[in-house]
């Protein structure tokens, strides 16, 4: 394996709290009621704009657009207040460091997603992040997976995405690479009838799979 393609939230980090805040922010700008950290967690994983889209049912496009200025000023603001690495994760990416290459691949806006990674020290890991915003189209799409298959010099035969949701096993299933759940994201239960090549409670347990 030369390439292991990581998903953010749910698989990296946990930003529930985070991002369920901002949506509830976001609500109370617009005298709706707030939602709870369960329903937030069902409405991520497509972008932000469909995360907007899904909590402000009933607004116009033209409405969603300044909701999703909105939304992503607030994010901003909270990035980091309660967003931290998963159990396992620092370790995992620091022993796969001497075995393959690894990269981010999410659908969270490029700009919060460095913000993070950086804010908590996990971008040294990674020798390419991209964002939902830095192809024309984002996962389950494979566009950013063969962008990287090509700025990593890997075959799909030698790559692997991991991540938490649905979103990730069809992005890996488009690319034609190899594909591992984490069953400890917030999640899990989205993905347990997908047929995945690998799945871990840990992402330690990913470096005896390399």
């Amino acid at each position: 394996m030369k390439l292991v393609i990581f998903d953010l939230d749910g698989t990296l980090v946990d930003s529930g709290e985070d991002i369920t805040a901002s949506v509830n922010e976001l609500l109370a700008d617009v005298g709706r009621d707030p939602l709870s950290i369960a329903r937030v967690r069902d409405y991520v994983g497509n972008g932000v704009r469909k995360l907007v889209e899904r909590a402000l049912a009933g607004f116009s496009p033209s409405e969603i657009d300044l909701a999703v200025s909105r939304y992503r000023e607030i994010y901003r603001r909270r990035l980091l207040e309660h967003t931290v690495a998963y159990p396992g994760v620092v370790e995992a990416l620091r022993a796969l460091r001497s075995r393959c290459r690894s990269a981010v691949l999410t659908n969270k806006p490029l700009r919060e997603s460095r913000m993070i990674l950086e804010g908590l020290e996990l971008d040294q890991f990674f020798f390419s992040i991209y964002g939902g915003d830095s192809f024309a189209r984002m996962k389950p799409d494979p566009i950013g997976v063969e962008r990287l298959l090509a700025e990593g010099e890997a075959k799909p035969t030698e790559a692997l995405l991991v991540g938490d949701t649905e979103v990730d096993f069809e992005t890996a299933r488009n690319a034609r690479i190899a594909s591992c759940l984490v069953s400890y994201g917030p999640t899990p239960y989205r993905t347990r009838s997908l047929d995945a090549d690998y799945r871990v409670s840990d992402l330690r347990e990913l470096v005896a799979l390399i």
